[in-house]
C-alpha cells in the first residue's frame, strides 16, 4: 500500500521549520478466505482475525452447499461454487477502505483449486494455496458429489500440465506472490499434485513452499493448525508491510521446508 506524504512549516519561537507527515494510505489490502470441500467460514476466522490485525479487511464465507444452504450439498457444482467465489471477491473488493490493486486471496483445498481459477477474471495480488485440490475439467457443471472419486484420486496422482487444466493454466498466467502449504499426511492431496501446482507457476514474482511435517489434509490436531497459522500469517505480513512500505521482494524460489505440526486422518 502507497505511503502518503504531506509538506507542512512548524512554528516555533516565531519561526516556521519544514516537516513532512508520513501516514499509510487510506486504503486497506482485502484478503478473501475460500474454504474447502465440508468446511466452513469457521475454519477461516481465527486465521482471518489474526491477519486483520495487520491492517487488512477480510472477508470469510461459507461455499453453496455449506452451513445453512447444506440442503444443496448433493447438487451442487463447481460452476455454482466458482460464482459463489466471484460474487465474494466482488463483495470483498467493493468494501469502501479496500485498495482493489492489493487483494489476497487464500484458498484451501476445493477452494484453493477455484481460487486458482478465480486469478483468471479478477485482480489478485497475493495467493496462497493450502494443499489446494485438482480436478478434470470435464463435468464443471456436473453436482461435485457425483464426480468419479477414484478418477480423482488418480488423476491427481499424474503429472498434469498447466496447458491440460484450467486452474493450472491460471497458475501459468499468476504474475503476483504464492504460497503454497503442504501437508506431508495428506490422504487426499498427495504430493504430485502439489508439484504440479509448483511447476506451473512460471511467472510468479516469489514462490513460497512449505510443508507441514506430520500433519495430515484437515490439520487434525492443535499442533498443525498453530504450525499453519503461523506459516500463513508471517507469509502475510511480509507481504502486507512490504507493499506498504514499497520494497521489492525479490522473485525467489524457496526451497521446500518441514514445519513441525500434528498427524491424524480426515
Amino acid at each position: 500500500m502507497a505511503t502518503r506524504s504531506e509538506g507542512l512549516d512548524i512554528a516555533v519561537d516565531g519561526e516556521q521549520i519544514a516537516g513532512t507527515f508520513l501516514a499509510p494510505g487510506t486504503k486497506m489490502p482485502g484478503v478473501l478466505f475460500v474454504h474447502g470441500w465440508g468446511g466452513s467460514q469457521q475454519s477461516d476466522l481465527v486465521r482471518a482475525k489474526g491477519v486483520s490485525g495487520l491492517g487488512c479487511v477480510c472477508l470469510t464465507f461459507d461455499l453453496r452447499g455449506h452451513e445453512r444452504t447444506r440442503t444443496q450439498r448433493q447438487t451442487v457444482s463447481r460452476d455454482e461454487n466458482f460464482r459463489d467465489v466471484l460474487a465474494a471477491y466482488d463483495r470483498l473488493a467493493a468494501h469502501p477502505s479496500i485498495d482493489p490493486s492489493a487483494i489476497a486471496v487464500v484458498g484451501s483445498s476445493y477452494g484453493g483449486y477455484l481460487s486458482a481459477i478465480l486469478t483468471t477474471l479478477r485482480p489478485v495480488k497475493w495467493l496462497a494455496l493450502h494443499v489446494p485440490a485438482l480436478y478434470r475439467d470435464s463435468q464443471w457443471h456436473t453436482p461435485k458429489r457425483q464426480l468419479d472419486r477414484d478418477d480423482i484420486a488418480m488423476y491427481r496422482r499424474s503429472v498434469v500440465a498447466p496447458a491440460d487444466n484450467r486452474a493450472l493454466a491460471a497458475c501459468a498466467e499468476f504474475e503476483g506472490d504464492v504460497l503454497i502449504v503442504e501437508s506431508e499426511h495428506d490422504d487426499y492431496i498427495p504430493h504430485q499434485t502439489i508439484m504440479n501446482y509448483r511447476a506451473a507457476f512460471v511467472k510468479a514474482h516469489s514462490l513460497t513452499h512449505r510443508i507441514l511435517d506430520g500433519a495430515d489434509h484437515a490439520l487434525t490436531g492443535e499442533l498443525s493448525q498453530r504450525a499453519y497459522n503461523s506459516i500463513l500469517l508471517n507469509w502475510t505480513t511480509e507481504m502486507v508491510i512490504g507493499a506498504r512500505v514499497g520494497s521489492t521482494i525479490h522473485a525467489e524460489l524457496s526451497r521446500p521446508s518441514a514445519v513441525s505440526g500434528a498427524g491424524g486422518g480426515s
